[in-house]
């Protein structure tokens, strides 16, 4: 019988540095729904991959003096890149797809162009707000507190010759889709999509740029570049053969049945995506899942923050398959998670090595003990049996049923309810008792097998998740392929009555806390002196200043109330200051080209305020904001010094 299809794709990964722990979250989950499916028999399609176009990815090429190619190689496939950690990480994925591969990109060309011929797209002018980190457009009223919605940073006026996506003409079928079916998950998701999006009007979507050239041709209007996001999303559908012939697995997998996503990028997926497929003409995925972030202390995980996780040293520490377990134990799937290095070990140290690996353990350790390894044919069962039996065999069931609503947290609670049940079992029965009296060895093989048959049943529902540890469990099983098996794991008894049994190696040994976290502070500190940027001190001023000259100087907090470039002027700002003296105070910086007016309106800085008068570009200047130069990468930098908004205008530092 032929089995039944299942794709299942993570996002592509934006590859502008290297991947965290909530990047490793995400593929871990997917690829242990990617395993469960299998388990079950399905024919599963595992799709993954990196999103290599953009403007920040030239940028940041650039910066760091490479091409944009040599730049996404170097974070793709290069030493501990995203390749090596999904290896590491044991990503069962059948696909892996770059966007700069050359079919996805003569693809995207063609879907392109089908779009523009059907009247979907159309040539105009751009003209508004830019966040160059998410590569989204936004209008005035989708801001938020005057910057990008979905990452809080700041946004750029922008204006250029662009296509736009007739997405608006999709408004209507999109809100119901959203509405009226499950497509998208969790259900929390719909009404932000709909409320924030699509009532207060779903505008046309600028779908090309021509103020950046690393991006896909428009291949019949010279100097465009395809927008990242459809070169992005329709990757789910090249990668299995649309519109090219380097594979031809299109019509066997598509639909997806789920696009797993964060949910900082389900509006892309949930309105925008479906609008596009409606235009090609193309089926609909049948489900986008939006999980939620880890966080640390309340915040999202960014480079910038200096908040990263990086997975490659908590794997090397932990181990793979602990690592794996942790994501999936602890966060429910659909929310925000807080992540700590404590959670994390007490997670281990709680179900990995008392609970499961306890369990393993004590019971392959007394069949050693009592029987050689073997136990004997022989068998007296007892009252006290039925309870852990009927768990352990109405397990899968429960299991299933949270796992298909992709509540992967739950459905491992499932199993270590039986778990926690087979270990209060060794304590009612208390084999070491029976041990000792040569008339209850039926009863002890009987009590023994009980639970080597528990232990084999909870085994093959933890494969998904961790699938090497499971491996060996089964080894010290003794079980082959049949007692692993999806059709085995509601049956009582598969296991051989004369299996041999083996102890070995302690699979979860118990973390020492304390030690554990010293490590992992000093591990991550170094990390984060690792990732500052290269400065390069200016040469010392060789001409001294008396110490008398320099304490005259009124070193004060001053607040910017107004911040605005100076017309005919590349590097001038003019700051308008409260200083404390009930009076404005003008201030004009050369400082344009590090920093944007918006940036700085309502911050507390440092100003000198006894300095002569001076005009610049004909604007009196009454007094210096103080900055601190450097040079990185061989470029010029200026950092304003910002101080704490407590600390009240006018209140003299020096």
């Amino acid at each position: 019988m032929e089995k039944k299809t299942f794709y299942i794709t993570t996002p592509i990964y934006y590859p502008s540095d290297k991947l965290h722990i909530g990047h490793s979250y995400c593929t871990v989950a997917t690829d242990a729904i990617a395993r469960y499916k299998r388990l079950q028999g399905y024919d599963v399609m595992f799709l993954t991959g990196t999103d290599e176009h953009g403007q920040k990815i030239e940028t940041k090429a650039k910066e760091a003096g490479m091409t944009p190619q040599e730049f996404v190689d170097h974070i793709v496939v290069g030493e501990r890149g995203i390749l090596d950690l999904w290896k590491l990480m044991n990503i069962s994925n059948d696909r892996f797809i770059r966007t700069t591969d050359d079919y996805h990109c003569a693809a995207v060309q063609k879907i392109f162009k089908t779009m523009y011929e059907k009247g979907d797209i159309y040539k105009g002018t751009y003209k508004g707000k830019y966040c160059t980190p998410c590569e989204s457009f936004w209008t005035e009223s989708q801001l938020v507190d005057g910057k990008c919605p979905d990452c809080g940073r700041e946004v750029k006026d922008a204006e250029e010759e662009a296509y736009f996506f007739r997405l608006s003409k999709y408004a209507d079928r999109i809100q119901h889709l959203l509405e009226d079916t499950d497509f998208l998950q969790p259900r929390t998701r719909v009404n932000e999509m709909v409320n924030n999006f699509i009532k207060p009007g779903l505008e046309d979507l600028c779908v090309s740029r021509t103020s950046f050239s690393w991006g896909i041709p428009v291949d019949f209007d010279p100097g465009h570049v395809v927008y990242v996001w459809v070169d992005a999303l329709f990757n789910y559908c090249t990668a299995l053969g649309f519109d090219n012939d380097r594979y031809d697995d299109y019509d066997k997998y598509w639909p997806a049945d789920y696009h797993i996503v964060g949910k900082e990028i389900v509006r892309f997926h949930s309105i925008i995506w479906p609008a596009m497929l409606m235009s090609m003409g193309m089926p609909l995925p049948k489900h986008v899942y939006g999980h939620g972030w880890l966080v640390i202390d309340g915040g999202k995980m960014s480079k910038s923050k200096g908040n990263v996780v990086d997975p490659y040293a908590l794997s090397e520490m932990f181990g793979v398959d602990a690592l794996r377990f942790f994501l999936l134990r602890t966060f429910p799937f659909g929310s925000d998670g807080n992540f700590s290095n404590e959670l994390l070990i007490s997670t281990i140290n709680t179900d990995l090595a008392n609970k499961l690996g306890n369990l393993v353990s004590r019971t392959t350790g007394m069949v050693e003990k009592y029987f050689g390894g073997q136990l004997p044919a022989g068998r007296e069962d007892a009252p006290e049996d039925c309870e852990l039996k009927k768990m352990a065999c109405a397990l899968r069931d429960r299991y299933q049923a949270e796992m298909d609503k992709l509540q992967l947290q739950n459905g491992l609670d499932e199993v270590f309810k039986v778990i926690d049940r087979a270990n209060k079992y060794i304590d009612e029965t208390a084999p070491w008792a029976l041990g000792k009296d040569e008339s209850k060895r039926d009863r002890l093989a009987s009590v023994l097998y009980n639970l080597l048959e528990t232990i084999r049943i909870c085994t093959t529902l933890l494969q998904p998740v961790m699938p090497d540890s499971c491996d060996k469990i089964f080894a010290k099983l003794g079980a082959d392929d049949k007692c692993r098996s999806w059709d085995s794991a509601n049956v009582w008894g598969v296991l051989p009555a004369q299996a041999v049994i083996s102890k070995g190696e302690n699979l979860f040994p118990r973390i020492d806390t304390d030690e554990a976290l010293a490590k992992l502070d000093a591990m991550q500190e170094a990390q984060k002196k690792a990732a500052l940027p290269a400065v390069e001190l200016e040469p010392y001023a060789q001409e001294n200043v008396d110490f008398d000259t320099f304490c005259k100087s009124d070193f004060r907090a001053v607040k910017i109330k107004n911040c605005e470039a100076v017309k005919k002027s590349d590097k001038l700002l003019k700051f308008t200051l409260d200083d404390g003296s009930g009076t404005d105070r003008t201030i004009v910086s050369g400082i344009h080209q590090f920093y944007e007016p918006e940036q700085l309106i309502g911050k507390t800085a440092i100003a000198i305020l006894n300095l002569p008068p001076r005009k610049m570009m004909g604007i009196p200047s009454c007094g210096m904001l103080i900055s601190a130069v450097h040079k990185e990468h061989g470029e010029e930098k200026v950092n304003l010094m910002l101080i704490d908004d407590s600390v009240p205008a006018g209140a003299k530092l020096c």
